[in-house]
């Protein structure tokens, strides 16, 4: 296999400066030759399940990661291909919608924190209570109509986004004082690549079924919706529970970054094997020698 390093550093943001997409590309240059792509990404794709292995194993440690994007960004394409090679009983995956009514009688964190992975699996949200503070900003009914707030809270929106800001920090940070690490990733498209992404559904009828009308409507918001995404990032980006700007006009390249970086993640965490005693190694032993009885 090759040798799968890559550097992902420039994607990264952990609050020490603030953001800004318009100085953040959306394509870079490859990270490699795209006929060797695939297999760096299957190289990654096997450490991150042994390394799951061992941190299913240790015990202490779990990992959330967390997929936001505007439509037809990839996200789902990217979970596939990064995590298809991990053993099943290690992942946890949920894709979040519109809430239920059950979830609206909730806080707005309630569906999302039944969830989170337990310790030694990796979870994966596609989409997460990070919606609260996106499609409900640049859709503020949700919250005026839909969501059954107090009315001094759902009046006063500005001071409610930023009450949600703080709630998801105290969040991500108690997760992390108890040994989850969050890792959340924003696929950066361009507004022409959703274009011909848009365009590309329309026209392959095996692609027809993931086109929504209401997307192109969604898509006349485009500003609205990167002033929220850039704000929720520079307002919950924290050394512990970072955020990672992933350029997504191409795809191998975003799926090589995005392997990358949960690989290092997982090599990063103080986990190893149990080691046993020398009482169980004794009954270990023991339990050998009567297997190797049975021989014959």
């Amino acid at each position: 296999m090759p040798k799968s390093e890559f550097n992902t550093a420039p994607c990264l943001v952990d609050g020490s400066k603030p953001i800004r997409f318009r100085d953040v590309p959306t394509r870079i240059e490859p990270l490699c030759p795209d006929k060797k792509a695939d297999k760096h990404l299957q190289s990654i794709r096997e450490e991150i399940d042994a390394l799951q292995q061992v941190m299913y194993a240790h015990d202490r440690y779990a990992m959330l990661c967390i997929f936001q994007a505007m439509d037809a960004a990839g996200k789902d394409g990217a979970i596939r291909a990064v995590f298809s090679g991990v053993n099943p009983h290690g992942l946890e995956v949920y894709a979040f919608k519109t809430p239920s009514p059950e979830e609206i009688d909730h806080t707005f964190f309630w569906r999302t924190d039944r969830a989170m992975p337990p310790r030694g699996r990796i979870g994966i949200f596609n989409r997460s209570y990070y919606e609260e503070v996106l499609i409900a900003r640049v859709h503020p009914d949700i919250i005026t109509r839909s969501q059954k707030l107090p009315e001094e809270i759902a009046s006063n929106l500005e001071t409610l986004w930023a009450q949600r800001f703080e709630t998801i920090r105290a969040l991500e940070r108690n997760h992390h004082r108890n040994g989850t690490r969050i890792h959340k990733f924003y696929l950066h498209l361009s507004f022409e690549e959703q274009r011909r992404r848009f365009l590309d559904r329309i026209e392959d009828p095996a692609k027809n079924w993931k086109f929504n009308e209401g997307d192109v409507r969604e898509r006349q918001l485009w500003p609205r919706y990167i002033e929220a995404y850039e704000e929720a990032i520079n307002a919950t980006a924290t050394p512990e529970s970072p955020w990672h700007v992933i350029p997504a006009d191409d795809k191998k390249t975003a799926r090589l970054l995005i392997a990358t970086i949960v690989r290092n993640a997982l090599k990063a965490l103080p986990i190893s094997y149990p080691v046993l005693g020398e009482d169980a190694l004794g009954r270990l032993a023991a339990c050998r020698q009567n297997l190797m009885r049975e021989e014959g």
